[in-house]
């Protein structure tokens, strides 16, 4: 029953928005309260999860998002995304487009959570699609596939690095497996599927796009690298110091802090704001416009992902994680299979990757003293199972519709699809590592 009604919910919210016509984050609220009556929870529990659900979501997204379509605005309207694009592909050609905003993705997404490296790379993605005339998926769908797969595969990203500790693993191990399982995932599902993309139409909204600037009024090569890369730099400044420095020592509370994602592109709004809005001959009211402009253009998404924030903690709250979970428990399949299993189904029918990956994690543990398993593997079976199907009850979803303007049809088509061919070529790899690792021990 608890699988019929996700089920039911899900489809009556791609039939509001799709065919209905209705506001995502009305739509998402229509469907979020009836949802938890009928899982069982009183009406003062459904409201109080609804308020809780949109609370933790926004409050965990709100300045990342903000802060970064502020410095994302500024990145495209100074022109230094365009310097950049220049650059990137006066090196490599625009024929290795794809390639190129591949390794980006690797490099960018090694330091930064998900949502930051999305918003940050966004002018980037559209400056190359329209100084090139390529199509917008064909770009950037390599960059952000292999954001998202770092994100779900590897330390220090939330979710696989608190894997990593509930299973004992080992971080060097699971990083240099994660690897090894995310280059193939990335090509498969970023260079090779986007290529089958071409019809699909992404005609960005004006408020994400900026008019090319001619030469003489871009910002200077290094300025425009290292003031749209700082949240990387800075982090991985940060990551390498507390690798060198002792957990415990008089540094770790600063590094911690500014090591947290709002605090970061705060940062990096400040220095922007100076480097490429003042230092191009922007007076401070044109860059508040700006940043004021930036803050209406994702509005609307905030609320989206507050509303699906709401819908995923009515499910939590019901405790349909937990009866997933125990549902798939006994079904006797190996355990890195089972899993990758557990972890896709939490996350098809809650949408959150983080909620997933720690549910399935849970109820593997237990398993893992039972049965002998390659612990660092299993991080990686359950990163891999947390991405699977992204769709309309998880935020990432919304945030590349709205972005990409494309309809919910074509959103399925190349964000749901991409991340579900990251997720099953990622245990693909695992099993294919888990064959060879059982070789060579023999």
């Amino acid at each position: 029953m608890t699988l019929l009604i996700i089920l039911l919910t899900v489809l009556a919210l791609i039939a509001l928005i799709n065919w209905g016509k209705v506001n995502a984050f009305l739509a998402f609220l229509l469907v979020t309260i009836p949802a938890g009556l009928a899982l069982g929870l009183a009406p003062g529990q459904v409201l109080a999860a609804v308020q809780k659900g949109l609370g933790d979501t926004l409050g965990s997204v709100v300045l990342v998002v903000v802060l970064g379509a502020m410095l994302g605005k500024l990145v495209a309207e100074s022109g230094a995304a365009q310097q950049i694009a220049a650059v990137l592909v006066g090196q490599l050609g625009a024929k290795n487009i794809q390639w190129t905003m591949m390794a980006t993705g690797f490099i960018i997404g090694i330091p930064l959570f998900y949502n930051v490296g999305f918003l940050l790379v966004i002018p980037l993605i559209f400056s190359v699609a329209y100084q090139y005339r390529l199509p917008t998926l064909f770009v950037g769908l390599p960059l952000l596939a292999a954001l998202s797969v770092l994100h779900g595969f590897l330390p220090p990203h939330p979710a696989p690095t608190a894997l990593v500790v509930l299973f004992k693993a080992d971080v060097g191990l699971t990083f240099g497996y994660g690897l090894l399982v995310a280059v193939p995932a990335v090509l498969v599902a970023g260079i090779f599927y986007s290529r089958t993309l071409r019809g699909i139409i992404s005609q960005p909204l004006t408020g994400f796009v900026s008019e090319p600037l001619p030469t003489n009024q871009l910002p200077g090569r290094l300025n425009s690298f290292l003031s749209s890369l700082l949240p990387v730099l800075v982090l991985s400044l940060v990551f390498s110091l507390q690798a060198i420095l002792p957990p415990n020592g008089p540094l770790a509370p600063v590094l911690a802090f500014v090591a947290d994602p709002g605090v970061v592109m705060l940062l990096s709004v400040l220095v922007a704001t100076f480097s490429l809005g003042r230092g191009q001959g922007k007076s401070m009211p044109e860059i508040m416009e700006t940043y004021g402009s930036a803050i209406r253009d994702v509005a609307l998404l905030l609320l989206i992902i507050g509303g699906a924030g709401a819908l995923k903690e009515v499910l939590i709250a019901s405790g349909a994680s937990s009866a997933i979970a125990a549902g798939l428990q006994g079904t006797g399949l190996p355990p890195l299979l089972l899993g990758w299993l557990i972890a896709g189904f939490i996350r098809v029918c809650l949408g959150s990757a983080t909620v997933a990956g720690l549910t399935a994690a849970g109820v593997m543990l237990p398993t893992m003293t039972q049965v002998a398993v390659n612990p660092n593997l299993m991080v990686l079976a359950i990163g891999a199972g947390s991405l699977l199907l992204s769709h309309v009850n998880d935020s990432g979803f919304w945030l590349f519709k709205e972005y990409f303007n494309l309809s919910v049809r074509d959103t399925f088509r190349s964000w749901s699809a991409m991340e579900t061919i990251v997720s099953v070529v990622g245990l693909l790899g695992v099993l294919l590592l888990d064959w060879v690792l059982l070789l060579a021990s023999h």
